[in-house]
């Protein structure tokens, strides 16, 4: 029996497609440019680092969204129930006021995202600032006692954050904005030494692309003599290290200026959150240069 193609698509297929149409809009690229250039252009400091969860090990606006989304869902299961009003009112106010740092992390984390990924984001941030609008006009509208279109506007208002939630889900698995891109390296390169290549091969100070078990690597040899190695690919986007700068002991990803220290792989600066895999590395008697994973007991 031949099968019809409505019954060879699986359910989930038409939202996925409805999703994944979201990235070919070339138009919104002009947008993304536009807001780019304003939310790099604020002066942060450090305080860049702290948004995009450095300190953390990775992004933080994934955990900033909890107390918006969970206050409006508790607020939506309260309006379920009579004499519930007040406590459903307090949680929709407290979901406001959690909007706003939520929403500075993500800014900060699209600015470096890219073309594919910003126009996702994009919308992704229009369904949360209709979510945002809607609980306002719901908190305005339950002050002012008119309680059933505080509800509807509530509701509304959770259709639009799960909107907005399942296109950020869309962001981080399906096109892996925010993820460690260098989490692999330890499963591909296998235990033991690899031979990279004579030691007359690596100039001091000079960024040099090698591979181990076909892992990129960027070797560099320090004025004292001393190589390190790490994983190429930056945790970021998946950058290419060896093109980058070479300054002060660190290495700073050319695509979106990630800083990671050569002696250990530790990100100094974002936007990656997680650190680059580094090598150890030896010289044989015969000049010969191998790298190996660290190994743990």
């Amino acid at each position: 029996m031949r099968l019809t193609s409505a019954a060879q698509t699986p359910l989930g297929d038409p939202l996925a497609t409805a999703m994944d149409s979201i990235e070919e809009q070339e138009w919104l690229d002009g947008l993304a440019a536009g807001i780019r250039k304003v939310v790099r252009a604020v002066p942060m400091g450090l305080g860049r680092d702290v948004l995009r969860g450095l300190w953390l090990g990775h992004p933080l606006h994934p955990v900033m969204v909890q107390l918006p989304i969970g206050a409006w869902t508790s607020a939506a299961i309260l309006d379920l129930f009579p004499g519930e009003s007040r406590a459903a009112r307090r949680l929709v106010a407290a979901g406001l006021l959690g909007a706003a740092p939520a929403t500075l992390t993500g800014w900060v984390d699209w600015a470096e995202q890219r073309p594919r990924q910003a126009r996702v984001g994009l919308v992704h941030a229009a369904s949360n600032l209709a979510a945002v609008g809607a609980y306002a006009a719901s908190l305005a509208a339950r002050r002012r006692r008119r309680n059933v279109l505080g509800r509807m506007l509530g509701f509304a208002g959770l259709t639009m954050a799960t909107v907005g939630g399942t296109l950020g889900g869309h962001l981080a698995y399906r096109q892996a904005a925010g993820v460690n891109h260098a989490e692999a390296v330890p499963v591909l390169v296998e235990p033991g030494w690899h031979r990279i290549g004579a030691l007359e091969e690596f100039p001091v100070g000079e960024p040099v692309r090698r591979t181990a078990d076909e892992v990129a690597l960027l070797v560099v040899r320090d004025g004292d003599g001393r190589l390190n190695a790490l994983a190429d690919r930056c945790s970021h986007m998946d950058g290419p290290l060896h093109e980058g700068d070479v300054l002060d002991g660190c290495v700073t990803c050319p695509w979106h200026g990630s800083e990671f220290r050569l002696s250990d792989g530790v990100n100094v600066h974002g936007p990656a959150t997680a650190p680059q895999p580094s090598f150890e590395c030896r010289v044989s008697a015969g000049g010969d240069v191998d790298v190996r994973l660290p190994v743990t007991a």
